[in-house]
């Protein structure tokens, strides 16, 4: 394993700590994570203080994570004791972890809670860190992959995530929780969650059951580089994730977790801790003590350095050879708590994710990024005036019923053409009659009322068709004078059901044009006070204190418009004080009746990988 060497004290000495001292943010805790690596090396006094130094005089730092096992390595009692000591010394709450791999090397290799050892290993494990903390978090992986014979042989008939669901829940129970509870009764054991959701069911992480049976939850909302790195998530899944876990166990979501894996700029590092406050976190934990200690690199100051964004390189450059990421750190989290604190609580459009579903896996991150607010919930949402259910919501299989309850109780629908397909022979064709087809359709152009608008890449979506008069496009893809759906709309009892077609390529969201984005959110923000008008990379998130913060993840200067229903008397930015200018949007007419009605538009200018918060007063 390659090893980071400390920065030495003395050189740090040099730097002046003026930037350090003004105490730890306001609106949030900031933690370090220590896998057991590290924790093992502290048994040195002076490897200890000498990389404590280093990370503390560039971060303020709140609260400790000692990790006591990690890749069947075990932390000695003495050590932790001794690590314990010291960090209470300097006024850090210090707690325990636990990392339940056998080989993270060997793809992440877990512990077999089929397999007898396996388990009183673990059970040790988890007894051994009770003894010395009054609450441990469990790290990513209490999952199962194994497929051993012991596996094959206790699964039976059932699938792996029948199987694996049950097994682990009776693992939290009598392999974890009763262990760690009969040691310290005290003792509370959080489950930390990692950032691949959509696919937890298979390998045996139960959101039905384990929130309710653990004391607590956290969520990893590191989202690294979508293109490079293997899960190519989209940023704004590290905002939209902590909000489901919150959904799951309200006020129970400890915070968020974020590495500086697969960071190409200091940007994207940033972005991911901003995105963690925006949701709401009351914690912020950093991975890990080693990560911060990474001297700094010039090559990772992107070339928009000189503009005016929200990372401000004036205040970070030039970068010194004794400083390393965790001045990173306390950069971002300065530059957002200033506005944290200002925001309210989040609110989105629901849409609706059954236990252990999947289907148009992480789709709503890419809705996200085009300035649609998300919410996920694992309950349907009967109430609110505009939802939005994607593929995963077949796995209820009363929804159908619910869809057409909603309908006539006077309130719209949207899905997309994948829960359409799922949907087709189960009953949705009472409502509205479409066939999702097997046929393919590449389209260059759109069709917005009787305007088209030219594109600029070739984008391939399901055909749909339906019955002339019976439903209607509202949005056409066009090639070559033939069109099909792209946003369609049918009329039920008092109410519309809208199907919005997918993609083949979610990123091809990203690729239309700012006309065709514009009129998808109208629609699907419809139910809100106000929405975006520009192009895509643009996330919009509101609070219920008349808040809202916009952030554009593109890799260039942006505009776009505030568009709000209603006169308000102002609206201003939270960070500057300064108030944005007016403009109408005169109302439009079409076959002598109105079409839309009178709006509201205000121009922002959002620097590249930047926010800016603003505050509507009505």
């Amino acid at each position: 394993m390659k090893t980071i060497k400390p920065v030495s004290f003395l050189l740090i000495s040099l730097v002046s700590l003026s930037l350090y001292s003004q105490g730890n943010y306001q609106n949030f805790k900031t933690s370090v994570y220590t896998r057991a690596y590290e924790v093992q090396k502290m048994e040195n006094p002076h490897w200890l203080d000498s990389t404590w130094q280093v990370i503390s005089s560039q971060l303020k730092v709140d609260k400790i994570y000692l990790e006591t096992h990690r890749d069947l390595l075990i932390v000695d009692s003495k050590i932790l004791k001794k690590a314990t000591k010291f960090f209470e010394k300097q006024g850090i709450e210090v707690v325990g972890g636990i990392t339940y791999t056998i080989d993270e090397s060997n793809q992440f290799e877990t512990f077999c809670y089929t397999n007898p050892e396996h388990r009183k290993k673990a059970q040790e494990i988890i007894e051994h860190s009770a003894a010395h903390f009054d609450e441990v978090i469990l790290d990513d992986f209490f999952f199962t992959s194994c497929k051993c014979s012991l596996c094959v042989e206790a699964k039976g008939d059932r699938s792996w995530d029948e199987y694996r669901l049950e097994l682990m829940t009776e693992a939290a129970k009598n392999v974890i929780l009763g262990p760690a509870k009969a040691v310290n009764p005290d003792v509370k054991i959080i489950i930390k969650y990692p950032n691949w959701y959509d696919h937890f069911h298979e390998l045996g992480f139960n959101l039905e059951t384990e929130p309710k049976l653990f004391d607590g939850l956290y969520t990893g909302t590191e989202t690294r580089d979508a293109v490079r790195s293997n899960q190519h998530l989209q940023p704004y899944l590290g905002y939209l994730i902590f909000r489901y876990f919150n959904n799951l166990k309200p006020g129970k979501n400890g915070g968020g977790w974020v590495d500086t894996g697969g960071m190409r700029f200091y940007d994207r590092y940033a972005e991911q801790l901003w995105l963690t406050i925006l949701a709401k976190a009351p914690e912020m934990t950093l991975f890990d003590y080693r990560q911060l200690l990474i001297p700094l690199r010039e090559d990772w100051i992107p070339e928009w350095k000189d503009e005016q964004v929200s990372f401000d390189y004036n205040g970070f450059l030039p970068l010194k050879s004794n400083e390393t990421m965790a001045k990173t750190a306390f950069h971002s989290l300065k530059t957002i708590d200033k506005i944290a604190g200002k925001l309210g609580t989040p609110y989105g459009i629901k849409s609706y994710k059954p236990f252990h579903s999947n289907g148009e896996d992480f789709l709503q991150n890419y809705l996200g990024m085009i300035g649609i607010p998300m919410d996920l919930v694992s309950e349907f949402p009967f109430e609110d005036e505009m939802i939005i259910l994607t593929e995963q919501a077949q796995k209820d299989e009363t929804i159908v019923e619910k869809i057409e309850q909603r309908l006539l109780s006077g309130k719209d629908v949207i899905i997309t053409s994948g829960l359409l397909k799922a949907l087709q022979d189960r009953g949705i064709r009472k409502i509205v009659d479409l066939e999702y087809t097997d046929r393919k359709a590449i389209i260059t152009d759109y069709l917005l009322r009787r305007d088209i608008v030219k594109g600029e890449t070739p984008i391939t979506i399901p055909q749909i068709e339906y019955f002339t008069n019976d439903s209607w496009e509202m949005i056409s893809g066009m090639d070559d004078g033939l069109g099909w759906p792209l946003l369609h709309q049918g009329k039920y009892a008092d109410a519309t059901l809208y199907v919005l077609t997918i993609p083949e390529n979610f990123s091809d969201f990203y690729n239309y044009p700012e006309e065709v984005l514009n009129q998808i959110r109208e629609l699907v923000n419809s139910s809100f006070d106000l929405t975006i008008n520009g192009p895509s990379k643009v996330s919009l998130f509101l609070y219920n204190n008349d808040t809202f913060v916009v952030e554009s993840f593109n890799d260039n200067p942006v505009e776009i418009e505030v568009v709000m229903t209603e006169k308000v008397k102002s609206i201003t930015n939270i960070s500057t004080g300064e108030k944005l200018k007016m403009e109408v949007i005169p109302e439009v007419k079409f076959w002598g009746r109105v079409f839309a009605p009178e709006k509201y538009s205000y121009t922002v200018q959002l620097p590249t990988h930047s926010f800016k918060g603003f505050k509507i007063t009505k």
